[in-house]
């Protein structure tokens, strides 16, 4: 399986381009995030590439970065978004402005994307919200994300007001606190004082 394409440039689309590697030329798909990044063919480039067989053709996606390949990947795994629609949603939307917009389960900026309506802009957050960001770092945590929820219900449940939770959550997460177990434990340290 190709993972990385380092060779010569000679033509470049929006969509795809082809890499001349060895005497052999690629012609590797893209989306247009990567498309802007390229220079004027003849020029010298690398990609990180993902390989999919599908219906007996060998497909190399291109990617510049890995965070761009890791939310491709990330966007296959959810059925009914083939690589056709994923390559779409990032020529629309950055991989942080994805991973933010999927944290604050905001649809109307994913629907934005051409080609995602409603439906598949609300099934995309319904199976990533719980998945790892694509930059690895973990989701913002403000009122509203389902890690801070999550943080607030537990306190609720051991018996503090919902002003008083908020209150030593918003104080933990001053302190860079950004997993629930850090939340939690952090708001509790400035409850018991």
């Amino acid at each position: 399986m190709i993972g990385f394409l380092e060779g010569e440039l000679l033509d470049k689309t929006p969509g795809q381009i082809m890499v001349k590697v060895g005497g052999v030329g690629y012609r590797v798909l893209i989306p247009l995030s990567t498309f802007y990044t390229l220079p004027e063919p003849p020029a010298r480039v690398a990609l990180k590439i993902h390989t999919r067989l599908q219906d007996d053709a060998l497909q190399l996606y291109g990617f510049n970065t890995q965070e761009e390949k890791d939310l491709f990947l990330r966007l296959l795994g959810i059925p009914r978004i083939g690589a056709r629609m994923a390559l779409n949603i990032l020529s629309g939307i950055n991989p942080e402005d994805f991973d933010q917009a999927l944290a604050l389960g905001d649809m109307k900026r994913l629907a934005g994307i051409p080609g995602i309506g409603k439906k598949s802009a609300a099934r995309i957050i319904l199976e990533l919200k719980d998945r790892p960001t694509v930059s690895g770092r973990p989701q913002p945590t403000t009122p509203g994300t389902a890690l801070f929820q999550d943080a607030l219900s537990a306190l609720i449940n051991l018996g503090y007001s919902k002003n008083v939770a908020e209150k030593a959550l918003d104080n933990a997460k001053s302190q860079g606190a950004d997993t629930l177990e850090t939340l939690l434990r952090q708001s509790l340290k400035w409850l018991a004082k």
